[in-house]
């Protein structure tokens, strides 16, 4: 007995209906999970950023140094015992260093006119250690003040978050002069606030005469 093999011939209207289902088939979107191997060979992470670590000077950037101020127009201080004054480079009047272990430092920087004003000095301060900026309403909270022979010195205290926190203890005076002058404590958390109240008592006792 033979089998007979009956070929219907494809008509034209039939070709939309194949078209479309095998179009179908192509619109299908087939996801893979990448390992997390994988995705570290290729540079992808899930972590966040770290953040860099604090600037324990002032940025340079490609701005030459300003001329340092002489004679009546330098501010002075007296040195709370046992800190010590090292040399001074760029933008740096002074570089001081309390008898504290651990990571600390101290500097004093002069800039001429009002230097880009309390504000946005104050929000770069907070960015170097992690911190958000403040609007004005927090500046004036933030601010505290020491009365010294130059004048009187705006004072701020931050600490950064995180697991180990950077503490920084800055303050600012506008001088007779037109300059003005920032004075930075800035380290670890511990060995500034050990630090702190020597440095606190070296801008009061700043003076221009």
């Amino acid at each position: 007995m033979r089998l007979r093999t009956t070929f219907r011939p494809v008509t034209l209207a039939a070709v939309p209906v194949l078209l479309l289902a095998l179009g179908c088939q192509a619109d299908k979107v087939t996801h893979y999970r990448v390992p997390k191997e994988a995705a570290a060979s290729a540079g992808l992470s899930s972590e966040p950023a770290a953040l860099p670590p604090p600037d324990m000077g002032e940025p340079s950037g490609d701005m030459p140094a300003p001329p340092k101020p002489t004679g009546q127009g330098a501010l002075k201080w007296t040195l709370p015992k046992g800190w010590t004054e090292g040399e001074a480079g760029g933008m740096r009047f002074a570089t001081l260093k309390p008898p504290v272990p651990g990571k600390i430092e101290a500097s004093v920087v002069v800039l001429p006119g009002p230097a880009g004003g309390e504000l946005p000095n104050v929000n770069r301060w907070r960015g170097q250690i992690g911190l958000g900026p403040l609007d004005e309403q927090a500046l004036a909270t933030a601010r505290k003040t020491v009365q010294s022979k130059a004048g009187v010195v705006s004072v701020f205290d931050f600490t950064s978050e995180g697991q180990t926190k950077t503490r920084m203890v800055a303050g600012l005076i506008a001088t007779s002069d037109g300059n003005t002058w920032f004075l930075k404590l800035v380290g670890d958390a511990g060995p500034v606030g050990k630090a702190e109240p020597d440095f606190m008592r070296l801008m009061g006792s700043i003076h221009l005469d």
